[in-house]
């Protein structure tokens, strides 16, 4: 083989490797809200494939949110963010970010009734096999999959990345249909050991089929390159963390579906 030829198959790898797809907006609503969620598919799905929904952190429907439903749709799934604010808005910084997130925490019905909506736009795409759908969340988005799984919707499966496990009514674990996922940071400071420790229990008496990764090293929100890798801070990127935890996610999609486990 010739260095040129050598040199362009190089080059055409990355390309190749990386399936094309296909994104879109799609507006939606729920009650009078309008909502603005973001599509990501493979182009050239010739069958039904999984649908998962993704839940996007406490800023908003943004890039790092769409990013990640762009990775999902080149592993093959159809990949569907939904937009919890309404409108698509995205919070000017954290103080307002704090603020949103903070008063659909509060209001755990509201909380569950946006996520439901996004579901359910995921669940109307053509492409989606029914009864394949799963819901994944980072940090707020985390809490957010959790409550939906919690409201007892028709799910094969939830992951949270370092999400919030906390409940006001725990009680409502048995209504989880899901197998569950939760992907933590061992030194979270937003999730505490006694926050924990009462998500287990609770998994526990609801007889939830759930597993629980905890992360050494790893703080709040460490999927996030956008976080710097400052640990004092409570929130920092952790690059293995984000690996591993993405590869888990995976592993979790091909006991659910049968699906091929890449890295991101």
């Amino acid at each position: 083989m010739s260095r040129l030829l050598l040199l362009i198959l190089t080059l055409l790898v990355p390309v190749l490797s990386q399936a094309a797809i296909v994104t879109k907006t799609v507006e939606y609503q729920q009650g009078d809200t309008r909502l603005v969620g973001y599509l990501a598919y493979p182009k050239d799905a010739k069958v039904p494939l999984p649908g998962i929904l993704v839940i996007h952190e406490w800023m908003g429907l943004n890039d790092y949110a769409k990013r990640r439903t762009e990775q999902l749709a080149e592993l093959g799934y159809m990949a569907f963010a939904a937009d919890i604010y309404g409108d698509g808005k995205i919070a000017a910084d954290r103080k307002e970010a704090g603020a949103l997130a903070g008063s659909y925490k509060k209001d755990r019905a509201l909380l569950r009734a946006r996520t439901a909506a996004g579901l359910a736009t995921l669940k109307a795409q053509p492409q989606v096999a029914p009864g394949k759908t799963v819901a994944i969340g980072y940090c707020f988005g985390g809490t957010a999959a959790l409550e939906l799984a919690r409201s007892g919707a028709d799910l094969a499966g939830v992951v949270s990345f370092h999400g919030g496990l906390d409940s006001p009514t725990p009680q409502d674990a048995k209504n989880i249909r899901a197998k569950v996922l939760v992907l933590h940071g061992a030194d979270d400071p937003s999730v505490p050991a006694a926050q924990v420790a009462a998500f287990e229990q609770e998994m526990r008496e609801a007889n939830v089929d759930w597993q629980l990764i905890a992360y050494g090293g790893a703080v709040h929100a460490f999927t996030n390159p956008a976080n710097g890798n400052d640990n004092s801070k409570g929130a920092a990127y952790n690059a293995k963390a984000d690996q591993r935890s993405w590869l888990a996610m995976q592993q979790f999609f091909n006991e659910l579906f049968g699906s091929t486990a890449t890295s991101p």
